[in-house]
């Protein structure tokens, strides 16, 4: 292998990370361009938010303080910019430099800004940090939290009143006011943070955090006088140990609750305090929620008499959405979904309307995702949205218009548009009209004002970075431009590529996969070339849409500048717009039918001229990571060489919400669970394997990977291996940590599968 890789070094090199002297050639991609130079940096400006249903806000670069920010407030339709809060006026009493603005908001009457600073990782976000008020008459900056040690404070929110501030400090809920009279007052004293009996209020524990999207865990009632919240008691949930070797002389341990398939869950409940203070109401929630089920969804209605919840049973396929009195914690069904597999009950689609009665429900049960209207008092269900397509995400109830506003991508299912609904539509069928203009292909992402008529647009393309603009939805009509990302649609204009192919392979079953290619910028259909599929294949994303992809869509184009066909799929069960039956028909076969699929894909492409049989690689992350492993120990007459980045070798490691919803329980599902596991293959690999993974990965634990070299040894099999010390999921903390690891990616194809 070393004499190999000897005779490839000075190319390498060249490749890599560019000429050893003058000016690199523009049009050429290197590892050190793309992770390294910032060559390619977006620059993106923060987009802006609606600060009323007129005007929004953004942070601007401050002219006067260089690394700082202004905040600017905006006009659509005028595009007048004014400055609301300079950089100046947020230096802290005592220091040099003004607070640097992670995220902010303004009080009810735009009295106060609160600022959040300082921020810290909690296990994927920075949500963790300093808060700071601004009294805008005054300039008065004050440091909430009281005695509170440095970043130690989380989502933090005014009261709809203005009057109050409330924030988790130490896994608490604290009020303090904005008068910054008296002081902060303990709304709960339970809280213990880290050990074996760790009580969370107003946040949530790891497992929900990752797979229901749930991290701010309280919410203020419409007056502000009372507060509702999550509990989470994480007494009995097995612990998970991460050892940190870098940290200094001796090793730190890391150790916190973490569910794995078929183990006992946190206790789950949600409680009502008054705001001042005083004894909590618990909610009467039925069963058990350590053993039976969870509760991934709560708001007040918006009369803010009661509270609107969902609990979902262990399995995950029925879903109860429930009303619940404050006062006295009485809890009533109102309306259940329910499916064979299962009910997707995390979306942020249940909306009460202001009647408080009728509340919004995206549901599957007509084979496709579409939006009804519920009765809280009947129970009955009107659907609002019809068609073979899918909504996939509800943006706005706009009832005074009449409308409902939504994602959608009817035939499309690569790319992402706006459409809207009458909110009362007639008997007969109504189609969706879609707003996105025509033109607009791609990916379209919106953010309406209050008042449904203004947007927050922003737009990409596959190869074509992300752009900017504040809209006026009726019409579509731009009204001012926020970022056109013109510097980096100017650098990658020099940079030499070719177009992308789209296509579509038909997989049986009336089913039909999508799929990208990207060729060689000086592709001669002649010659035979050898192809690397990038896979993901799990039900939690999709890596075939027309949008821009970011780094990883440039390493692939400079995979493409050194010889390469770059390739992806989407199997079934992928998170793509074609309806129910796409989605569920891989329930409880995770990796089985996902790897025929590929596999079937991959053949396809095979009989292509251009593409060389003998020379088919395959990488992937995460799920991405247990796919390119499924496809080598599998598929060995397909794929030679695979690069598996933080895999699942066995799924009976991972965690039970996310598992147990595509896999159902580990006991009576067993023999399912074996054969969804790459690790059950593991004899069957004939070509060259690299194994990637962070030592701290606290989301896929590395121990699935040392699991799966215990077999590979076992079986004899020969395998490279990099270990990332203490890195993440995400395998990017630390000086150079993604440069080095494309370039060890890189390496290993070049060598092991080279062009020639």
């Amino acid at each position: 292998m070393f004499a190999r890789l000897w005779t490839m070094v000075p190319l390498l090199l060249v490749a890599m990370v560019g000429p050893a002297f003058g000016q690199a050639d523009p049009s050429r991609l290197t590892i050190d361009r793309i992770f390294h130079t910032g060559d390619f940096k977006a620059g993106f400006e923060r987009a802006p938010r609606w600060l009323d249903a007129t005007t929004a806000t953004q942070a601007e670069p401050s002219e006067s303080r260089k690394g700082f920010h202004d905040l600017i407030r905006v006009n659509p339709v005028t595009g007048d910019k004014t400055t609301l809060v300079p950089a100046e006026r947020l230096v802290p009493p005592g220091a040099k430099d003004p607070l640097r603005v992670a995220n902010y908001s303004f009080s009810k009457g735009q009295t106060h800004l609160l600022v959040f600073t300082n921020t810290v990782k909690v296990w994927r976000q920075e949500t963790r940090g300093d808060y700071w008020l601004l009294e805008l008459a005054t300039g008065k900056l004050t440091r909430l939290g009281g005695d509170a040690k440095p970043s130690t404070l989380m989502f933090a929110k005014f009261s709809p009143d203005g009057q109050k501030i409330g924030y988790v400090r130490d896994n608490n809920l604290w009020v303090e006011n904005v008068s910054g009279e008296g002081a902060p007052v303990a709304l709960t004293t339970d809280g213990k943070v880290g050990g074996d009996d760790e009580i969370i209020n107003g946040t949530f524990d790891w497992v929900y955090e990752e797979e229901f999207d749930c991290r701010d865990g309280w919410r203020w009632n419409q007056d502000g006088s009372s507060i509702a919240y999550w509990q989470l008691d994480t007494r009995g949930v097995p612990r998970f140990t991460l050892v940190n070797q870098t940290a200094g002389k001796y090793q730190q341990l890391n150790t916190f609750a973490y569910p794995k398939t078929g183990e006992q869950n946190s206790l789950c409940r949600i409680g009502v305090v008054n705001a001042t203070g005083g004894p909590t109401t618990w909610l009467q929630i039925p069963g058990d929620t350590r053993t039976q089920g969870y509760i991934p969804r709560m708001e007040w209605v918006k009369t803010g008499k009661q509270v609107i919840l969902t609990h979902l049973n262990r399995l995950q396929n029925e879903c109860q959405v429930m009303l619940a009195d404050p006062k006295g914690g009485a809890v009533k069904t109102i309306f259940t979904d329910t499916d064979e597999a299962w009910v997707d009950a995390a979306d942020e689609s249940m909306e009460f309307l202001a009647d408080g009665i009728h509340f919004t429900w995206i549901s599957e049960r007509d084979g496709w995702r579409h939006l009804y209207l519920v009765n809280s008092q009947t129970g009955a269900i009107r659907q609002i949205t019809r068609g073979d397509f899918d909504t996939k995400a509800l943006l706005k109830v706009d009832e005074k218009a009449g409308f409902v506003y939504f994602t959608a991508s009817p035939g499309r299912p690569t790319e992402q548009y706006l459409y809207r609904m009458p909110l009362n539509p007639p008997n007969r069928f109504v189609s969706p009209k879609r707003l996105t203009p025509q033109d607009q292909t791609g990916w379209n992402d919106y953010v309406l004002n209050d008042q449904g008529d203004q947007a927050v647009w922003t737009h990409s393309a596959f190869g074509v970075p992300p752009a900017t603009a504040l809209v006026d939805v009726r019409d579509h009509q731009v009204l001012k431009v926020v970022n056109d990302s013109a510097k980096l649609k100017e650098t990658l204009a020099k940079v030499a590529r070719s177009p992308v192919e789209w296509f579509q392979i038909d997989i049986g079953d009336g089913f039909t996969m999508d799929g990208w290619l990207v060729k060689p910028p000086n592709f001669d259909p002649a010659k035979k070339y050898p192809i690397l599929f990038h896979v993901y294949g799990e039900p939690a994303g999709q890596t075939v849409a027309d949008k821009w992809g970011g780094n990883n869509y440039l390493w692939h184009l400079y995979l493409a500048q050194q010889g390469y066909l770059v390739a992806s799929m989407d199997n079934r069960g992928t998170k793509t717009p074609k309806g129910r039956a796409w989605r569920k028909s891989i329930y409880r076969k995770i990796g089985v039918h996902a790897s025929e699929d590929q596999a079937k894909g991959a053949r396809a492409l095979l009989k292509r001229p251009y593409v060389d049989p003998a020379r088919v690689a395959v990488w992937g992350w995460s799920g991405g990571g247990s796919m390119t492993l499924n496809l080598l120990f599998r598929h060995p007459e397909i794929y030679s060489t695979g690069m598996s980045v933080a895999p699942v070798p066995d799924v009976n490691l991972y965690d039970t919400i996310y598992q147990e919803r595509y896999m159902g329980l580990p006991g009576p599902n067993a023999e399912d669970y074996k054969n969804s596991s790459p690790i059950t293959f593991a004899k069957g690999l004939k070509g060259n394997l690299l194994l990637v993974h962070g030592t701290g990965d606290d989301n896929v634990h590395y121990q699935g990977v040392e699991k799966l070299m215990e077999v590979l040894v076992a079986e004899n099999k020969p395998f490279s291996l990099m270990a990332y010390p203490n890195r993440s999921h995400s395998i990017n903390e630390g000086k150079g940590t993604s440069r080095h690891l494309y370039s060890l990616l890189s390496r290993f194809l070049m060598e092991k599968m080279p062009t020639g």
